[in-house]
């Protein structure tokens, strides 16, 4: 296998891991190829430095931290008659180090192995059933991308007996695996198809919700239409209570949805509409985004360039959303969705996206967001920022990607407290081994 090969596949996996889940870096070996027989050694790995000049709930001014896991185990399949068996199982080792992130959640002294992937399942041409310990992902990942809420030691000790620490790697979102899950899948990879799905978590700070759902979808080869109705069963109630999360009993969710290039080449777009209802007396809201984009494919670097708009009602829950695209979904703004606020609730945002690939290994891009309407229309969450960004394959076991972010509050802002303009930085390591 060529080095050129080697390169271009880990440009590809560096842009799939950003996307998928917390720039990830993973990689299969395969150990066992043999009469349908497939098992694989599976190790993925992630260390990223981060510096913030202001603070959003740490108890340092200026805090800077290290985060990092390895995930490793083994996944395979059994081929069959009529189909096949495959599964996982996998541990992850994560941990903070440093002063804890800027809003306080982890304090640097979090360390914890544990299991992370841990489930079985059948398929043939018909259908899919699987059950067990595994990520879970639905749509553009706007309200259901895995449980990677990864808090550390921040909150303990605010209330007696809580605590939502799960190891560390706040950023990172570590761990994405729901504890308990059952998902049947029917259909192809084009025209009609479903996911009937349950899932239970052990995660406190999503309140240990429980919940099950049904996806629609229709593919073609212009895009894909979606429509997805989740229902909150139980949370703990302990949990809840603290966390303001007890509307997620008995709780509705159904969005609509459709992304893909409408038949045009160059052209994206994306769009979600989403109606909730509250369980518990909670009043109902709804959020809803529209995106539009364009690949200049024939200038050089072949520049992108993305618009979208997004509206959170205020009491809107956003559930399990996690990074889907890359920098910027779903969490929009690395200083305002991670530490600052708004954290996809009560704003209405404006985003900008520019990317350009100088390089078959180099991908830059910057985005500009504008949070307006927070806090209940008060406006005291209201900001500006702007995120500069690459990814640069440095070699086929190492991806570096470099952000730095400029967070501006208004001013006359009251951001958890803090009106000051922020230069914050971070650094990610990835290493396919």
């Amino acid at each position: 296998m060529n080095q050129t090969y080697m390169l271009k596949r880990a440009s590809k996996l560096a842009v799939a891991l950003l996307a998928a889940s917390a720039a990830t870096a993973s990689q299969a070996y395969t150990l066992i190829e043999e009469e349908g027989v497939n098992l694989n050694l599976d190790v993925e790995a992630v260390v990223g430095t981060f510096r913030s000049d202001e603070t959003y709930g740490n108890s340092e001014s200026d805090p800077a931290w290290t985060e990092g896991y390895v995930k490793y185990g083994f996944s395979g399949s059994k081929a069959l008659s009529n189909g096949s068996l495959f599964g996982a199982v996998n541990a992850l080792t994560s941990g903070t180090w440093g002063d804890g992130d800027a809003a306080g959640l982890s304090t640097g002294d979090e360390r914890e192995t544990d299991i992370e992937d841990l489930y079985v399942g059948y398929r043939n041409d018909m259908f899919e059933f699987s059950f067990g310990r595994q990520k879970l992902v639905i749509g553009d990942g706007f309200i259901l991308n895995g449980d990677g809420l990864n808090m550390g030691k921040g909150l303990d000790g605010i209330v007696p007996g809580f605590s939502a620490n799960r190891g560390g790697a706040y950023w990172l979102g570590a761990r994405q695996a729901f504890d308990k899950t059952a998902v049947l899948r029917v259909g192809g990879e084009s025209g009609p198809r479903a996911d009937l799905f349950w899932f239970e978590s052990d995660n406190p700070a999503q309140a240990s919700v429980e919940m099950a759902g049904l996806n629609l979808e229709y593919v073609t080869d212009k895009g894909t239409f979606g429509l997805m109705h989740l229902k909150g069963l139980d949370v703990d109630d302990n949990e809840a209570a603290f966390l303001g999360y007890d509307g997620r009993d008995g709780q509705k969710t159904t969005s609509v949805r459709f992304q893909g290039n409408a038949g045009v080449k160059n052209l994206f777009l994306s769009a979600e509409y989403v109606d909730q209802s509250q369980g518990n007396g909670n009043p109902d809201a709804n959020a809803w985004y529209a995106e539009a984009g364009w690949t200049f494919a024939d200038l050089p670097w072949s520049p992108s360039l993305n618009y979208r708009y997004t509206s959170y009602d205020e009491g809107y829950d956003p559930l399990l959303f996690g990074l889907s695209r890359g920098y910027g979904t779903w969490f929009q703004g690395e200083v305002a969705a991670n530490y600052a606020g708004p954290f996809a609730t009560d704003s209405d945002i404006h985003y900008l996206g520019v990317k350009a690939n100088p390089t078959e290994m180099l991908t830059v891009g910057a985005s500009y967001f504008d949070f307006s309407d927070t806090v209940g229309g008060s406006g005291s969450n209201d900001a500006n920022e702007i995120d500069i960004w690459a990814e640069w394959v440095a070699h086929d076991h190492l991806i570096i990607s470099p952000l730095v972010g400029f967070y501006t509050p208004d001013s006359d802002s009251s951001t958890q407290g803090n009106d000051n303009t922020n230069t914050y930085m971070q650094v990610m390591a990835i290493v396919p081994f």
